[in-house]
């Protein structure tokens, strides 16, 4: 999607349609606010008359098309809801569902009126944001194994009237910005949706190389030999099922700043998850193409951090492999040597992402010794037990860390919660015949388990672990409850997250 800004009244331009934003009106009868004056006037009363017969209430995700009759295109009104609750999270969701309010209805070109969505609540450099990320993520369409699709929005502009013009300069600054995060996020969109007969660890491989090329970082890729010499035993373990060799992928960003702290993220790469010998249910199965979310997620930040030349510098480690069952698969009850000599004892091969992690965690403290490290993984059904299907687990062993993270997820509308991790959720993971155990007898509390498991490859290193298990994808029966800038299929959620949090002074 192009994206652009004007400086003239959004209802002078030559788009096909321009939007405004209408917020809640009383039930008591009330004139046309003065700010729909203009619009009014475009649309020679028509705005007035649809107004006095309430067909415009201003509520959320309501949208009313009025066509002028002059011929030059449309007017757009948006319902934002009550403005004593009118947020950034609330014109995100609306400008999205402007885009796809309009897809298939001819409107190639759209206009927003930028001063028509700036409250007190909402500055107008963030209104920017909110209206690049909307537009751009509800106009997202996975089309590489589609022969057709209906057209869409095309191109966006952002106009400021004689109200916000004066500021141009930071809001084009904040659109250029925001529009490579957006940007950004479509493009992991599409790398997590490809399926497992195309993304195979060696591809994901390959992808992350032509990436490094492309902006900049320093890239290596380990192979099965390698990794056996690497003693990288949990990542061998896993992948040891498939025909596809797993792949530990470690990029390096030098950072925008002289001297900064070194930031490592880490991903699960599971290109596909059979559960191996303890197999998953059919039903459902082919979801597990997204079981690669959380490296994926890794490599999008890497990318919008050399693009934003964010000051941090970031390392990126990817673990992926396959998990199958085959005669080369390892078995419940193998006990698996990890990077940093901890042993693993295997009781459920469906709990692998945690075995893949343990070797790209123990990797990154040793050759980097990170600052700060934050790891992300579609780790365990209990997450979304715990927190559904919108909002990812936070775990952390450092309140700072986690309180950085938790404003940036405020800032983009990727929600996260922090969750407790006690001496007791450490006893559960130890093992009587290795350092840890995968699995524990004992079912509640799984996400913790899992993240007691993850703490004994950190170290003392300042460490969040990110469970993603929910918001990564959406399929449709969750769909109709997410925002309109979710689509179904793969998010890339945590690359805006972690690109904000990059991006930010206190991350530094």
């Amino acid at each position: 999607m192009k994206l652009a800004l004007d400086r003239r009244e959004a209802t002078l331009g030559s788009v096909d349609a321009s939007v405004s934003g209408v917020f809640e009106r009383s039930e008591k009868p009330d004139p046309l606010p003065r700010g729909l004056a203009k619009e009014d006037a475009a649309a020679k009363g028509l705005v007035g008359q649809a107004w006095e017969k309430r067909e415009v209430r201003g509520r959320r995700k309501e949208l009313t098309v009025l066509h002028r009759p002059d011929g030059r295109g449309r007017v757009v009104l948006v319902g934002l809801g009550p403005q004593t609750s009118y947020t950034v999270e609330t014109l995100r969701r609306a400008a999205a569902e402007v885009i796809k309010g309009l897809r298939g209805k001819g409107v190639r070109t759209l206009g927003f009126r930028l001063s028509s969505f700036v409250a007190e609540s909402v500055a107008g450099d963030v209104a920017v944001r909110a209206i690049v990320d909307g537009a751009t993520l509800g106009s997202y369409e996975f089309l590489r194994y589609r022969t057709t699709h209906e057209a869409g929005v095309e191109e966006v502009t952002l106009h400021l009237g004689e109200e916000l013009s004066r500021e141009e300069a930071a809001l084009r600054k904040a659109l250029e910005n925001e529009s490579v995060v957006a940007e950004n996020v479509l493009w992991t969109r599409d790398l997590a949706n490809l399926p497992a007969d195309t993304a195979t660890p060696e591809y994901l491989a390959e992808e992350a190389r032509r990436v490094a090329k492309e902006v900049g970082l320093k890239i290596t890729v380990y192979d099965e030999k390698k990794l056996a010499e690497m003693h990288c035993g949990g990542l061998l373990a896993v992948g040891g099922g498939s025909a596809h060799p797993p792949r530990m992928i470690v990029l390096e960003y030098s950072g925008g700043a002289r001297s900064g702290k070194t930031v490592a993220l880490v991903g699960k790469g599971i290109t596909f998850d059979s559960g191996g010998i303890s197999i998953k249910p059919a039903l459902s199965m082919d979801h597990m193409k997204f079981d690669k979310s959380g490296a994926v997620a890794v490599l999008g930040a890497l990318r919008a951090a050399a693009l934003l030349k964010v000051p941090p510098r970031v390392i990126g480690v990817m673990a992926c492999a396959e998990n199958l069952p085959s005669g080369s698969s390892y078995r419940p009850g193998d006990v698996v040597r990890t990077y940093n000599g901890k042993t693993i004892e295997v009781l459920n091969t469906d709990a692998e992402g945690r075995v893949v992690l343990s070797d790209a965690l123990g990797y990154v403290v040793d050759k980097f010794h990170p600052d700060e490290l934050i790891d992300l993984a579609t780790l365990t059904g209990a997450c979304v037990v715990a927190l559904g299907d919108d909002t990812a687990a936070l775990v952390s062993n450092d309140d700072r860390l986690a309180a950085g993270l938790l404003d940036a997820a405020g800032a983009t509308g990727e929600p996260i919660w922090r969750m407790p991790l006690t001496d007791y959720h450490r006893e559960l993971v130890k093992s009587d015949i290795a350092d840890v155990r995968n699995s524990t007898e004992i079912p509640p509390a799984g996400l913790l388990t899992a993240s007691a498991f993850l703490e004994n490859f950190v170290g003392r290193t300042s460490w969040a672990h990110l469970d993603i298990a929910g918001p990564a994808y959406t399929v449709a029966t969750t769909r109709k409850y997410q925002p309109a800038y979710m689509n179904i299929g793969a998010t890339a959620f945590g690359v805006r997250l972690l690109t904000r949090y990059l991006s930010e002074p206190q991350s530094r």
